[in-house]
């Protein structure tokens, strides 16, 4: 019976991540890549769902979206994107062991300093100004273009808002957001620098770095978004006393 939640899991998963992935894009023209909230639902399904339907779904749905929108990234995509759900989905659902109240605060701040560090500096250097953003399937359907003109002041704003979300519910709500969130980073690390190398050794782009920015912001939204969406997700299955979506047994681990 798990194996069958599983598998459908996994379809389902698959199919969030290529909407997911196709819905909200923008063009990045240094690479012929681009910038999409795809992360979300990966980073959402591997830590739901463990890190083999996190790696299927990530992987297999995140191909899928370019082929629809850039191919020639179709290959490296279905790698790099299937071992970021794998790195996620494994250590996000470790057990872990020997942490203080302390450690875990600390951890807490470290990352909430890191990723805040990360939004205003990516923000206020590559997102500020006039964006154009499209929404729908690119090549197959009408794309409506919307233009935001966003001040630098938003993502300074934002990065403060973050740092204290993550130190607050590092202190308060889970001790374990730390954990997921380093996991998270961990894995959105691979995928950044997956995409570098297979666009310089693969595709032989010289404009690769230009994307380095716009990978790292998917990699911080996937955050921000899918650890409170993962814990909404959890509280709401166990309030309706509902059975958990299948995952491997948690395995005791000391990063």
């Amino acid at each position: 019976m798990a194996d069958l939640r599983r598998v459908a899991g996994a379809a389902v998963f698959t199919a969030f991540v290529a909407a997911a992935t196709m819905a909200i894009n923008a063009y990045i023209a240094a690479t012929g890549g681009y910038f999409n909230v795809g992360e979300v639902m990966v980073y959402t399904t591997a830590l739901l769902m463990g890190p083999y339907v996190g790696a299927f779904a990530g992987g297999v749905g995140s191909m899928i979206s370019d082929l629809a929108l850039a191919p020639q990234f179709a290959p490296g995509t279905l790698v790099i994107k299937a071992c970021e759900g794998f790195i996620v989905g494994y250590l996000g659902n470790r057990a872990l062991g020997g942490f203080t109240t302390k450690t875990w605060r600390l951890i807490s701040i470290a990352l909430g300093a890191l990723v805040g560090g990360i939004v205003a500096w990516v923000g206020t250097t590559y997102f500020s100004g006039a964006l154009q953003f499209s929404l729908g399937i690119q090549n197959y359907t009408p794309v409506p273009t919307l233009t935001f003109e966003v001040p630098p002041a938003f993502w300074l704003g934002l990065a403060a808002v973050v740092v204290v979300l993550i130190v607050a519910v590092g202190f308060s709500v889970e001790r374990r957001v730390g954990w997921l969130s380093l996991s998270v980073l961990l894995g959105g690390s691979e995928m950044v620098l997956g995409y570098f190398l297979y666009e310089t050794l693969v595709l032989s782009q010289a404009g690769a770095t230009a994307e380095v920015p716009f990978n790292i912001a998917q990699a911080v939204i996937g955050l921000i978004v899918s650890i409170p969406l993962v814990r909404s997700i959890k509280r709401v299955i166990s309030n309706r006393g509902g059975t958990a979506i299948a995952q491997p047994p948690l395995t005791p681990a000391n990063p």
